[in-house]
């Protein structure tokens, strides 16, 4: 299948806002697949269709796709042709590497299409904003194959891969997607929770039903663990599905504890200090990041919330309470995410006012009759966190790519330096991170229209602004990072509003932004 088509999917994909239409264009472009397909072939395309690689590193950033040569007149790649030079391209290291990948990319580019080259570039950054997230891959291939979406649905959960559910729908149909079940051992994808603004709309969400009990949980701000003991053989595994067993060797000892030869449980990792309150997030990011506990100091606590197997009996599809029954008979108190059950709203929201005054992000609450539906994303589980906003200034902004290629996308965030400020006599600003969340096409065409206004530096992929924008931004915390002068980064920062009503020097200071951070 030439490349050409998955990029003339994906421009139609990211055209339209209908789910219909979406699934529909992913669809036809997976019936271009012979009756017989390549398994690799079909693995490849359902990575592009998620606008994503097969592989995951493969050693290139924006500043080697900077200078791209003259593109193909033609269309010439095949999916099956890129996946081979991206493969050659992670495989390079040593002396010489950095003069092979220029040459590899100069190749691989040059044979691509003036369509082609934006597109690839996207998909290598990680910009490719298309849309076609995984469930909308599920329902096309269950389109294109015949099978029923949910046996897709439930091959991609158990597989932990929307791609092996792919390749296993469109080589081998319903018989292959029967094959797959919980195996202790494989990780599957975790099951997602919804959000609400408060505690009362998350029972109504999760609760179906006026005074029915639910169960509350306090939301850990840690590393999401999906752990697998078959007999004294542990796997620990992230959230997206990544193998970091040999950086958690205390909470492979926990699980090895438990009186229990198979089971599968789903939890939080974090670090907590002494005083019983969770350290800051980059802790245990750091922490997780490397092997070993003692030699760095740093010990990270596992607490499990949810069991998903036990000793032969798969509890995927058992009621929650059932499933939580079963968690606290075999985890010891001290390894359970703490949680209250309850059809009291003022119970629920006391809890979850708690949570935050004792340094956790928040509560989630959950249906008691609910099933683990891992990858899903629904009422039965429903986050509520606290919003902080902060009124910062645009120092920057970076051109877009993929569907946002005509506009200027991801602003570079900046915080009144009081010190700076006081020095230099008039307002400076403290770089906090970038984002491009929350943004519509209405907001970029405005954004790229204004900081071209106020362009006073264009390097060909960051344009520097004068300082003189307010940006209303939401975010869920605030962390220590060495990666920006001011020594903190903004978490999950969004876009709420640009103010015009605020002049930059009325943005909310540094010192400000420090007050967020934990502990």
């Amino acid at each position: 299948m030439l490349l050409a088509h998955v990029v003339q999917t994906s421009a139609a994909v990211a055209a339209t806002r209908s789910r219909k239409e979406k699934v529909a264009a992913l669809a036809s472009l997976l019936r271009r697949l012979p009756v017989d397909p390549d398994p690799l072939e079909v693995e490849v395309l359902a990575h592009l269709l998620g606008g994503s690689l097969r592989q995951r590193r493969t050693g290139l950033g924006w500043r080697g796709l900077r200078d791209l040569p003259p593109p193909a007149e033609v269309p010439t790649l095949t999916v099956l042709g890129v996946d081979a030079a991206f493969e050659s391209l992670a495989s390079l290291a040593g002396p010489g590497s950095q003069a092979a990948r220029a040459a590899a990319v100069a190749a691989l580019f040059g044979a691509a299409t003036a369509g082609e080259q934006p597109w690839l570039r996207g998909v290598v950054t990680g910009e490719v904003r298309q849309g076609a997230l995984d469930a909308l891959v599920q329902e096309a291939v269950a389109a294109a194959s015949g099978a029923a979406l949910a046996s897709v649905r439930r091959a991609a959960m158990l597989a932990g891969s929307t791609t092996r559910a792919a390749v296993a729908a469109l080589t081998g149909g319903e018989e292959a997607l029967a094959a797959f079940a919980l195996e202790v051992g494989r990780p599957v994808e975790p099951m997602l929770a919804s959000s609400a603004t408060d505690v009362a709309e998350a029972l109504a969400k999760a609760g179906g039903a006026e005074g029915r009990e639910v169960a509350v949980d306090l939301k850990l701000d840690g590393i999401r663990v999906q752990v697998h003991r078959d007999g004294d053989d542990v796997l620990v595994v992230t959230r997206s599905l990544d193998d970091i067993t040999a950086r958690l060797p205390e909470v492979v000892d926990v699980v090895r504890a438990l009186p229990a030869e198979h089971v599968v449980l789903d939890g939080e990792a974090l670090t907590v200090g002494p005083d019983g309150r969770p350290r800051p997030f980059q802790e245990t990011a750091s922490r997780t990041a490397r092997r070993g506990a003692e030699a760095h100091g740093t010990r990270v606590t596992p607490y499990f919330f949810d069991v998903l197997h036990l000793d032969g009996r798969d509890l995927l599809t058992a009621p929650a309470h059932e499933r939580a029954a079963a968690l606290d008979a075999l985890v010891p108190a001290e390894h359970r995410v703490p949680r209250v059950v309850t059809a009291d709203p003022a119970e629920a929201a006391r809890f979850a006012r708690e949570a935050v005054e004792c340094g956790h992000e928040g509560v989630v609450v959950k249906s008691l009759e609910a099933a683990y539906e891992a990858g899903r994303r629904g009422a039965a589980w429903v986050k509520v966190k606290p919003v902080h906003t902060l009124d910062l200034v645009v120092l920057a902004v970076e051109r877009g790519s993929g569907r946002r290629s005509a506009w200027l996308s991801n602003i570079h965030l900046g915080a009144l330096d009081p010190e700076a400020t006081a020095r230099e006599g008039e307002p400076r600003f403290t770089m906090l991170g970038k984002t491009f969340k929350g943004m519509t096409d209405e907001v970029l065409a405005w954004q790229t229209e204004r900081f071209r206004a106020l362009e006073v530096a264009d390097d060909g992929y960051v344009v520097t602004v004068r300082p003189e924008q307010v940006v209303e931004v939401a975010f869920d915390g605030v962390q220590r990072s060495t990666r920006y002068p001011g020594g903190v980064a903004l978490r999950f920062a969004r876009v709420v509003r640009y103010r015009d009503d605020k002049v930059a020097a009325e943005a909310d200071t540094l010192e400000a932004v420090r007050a967020h951070l934990p502990g």
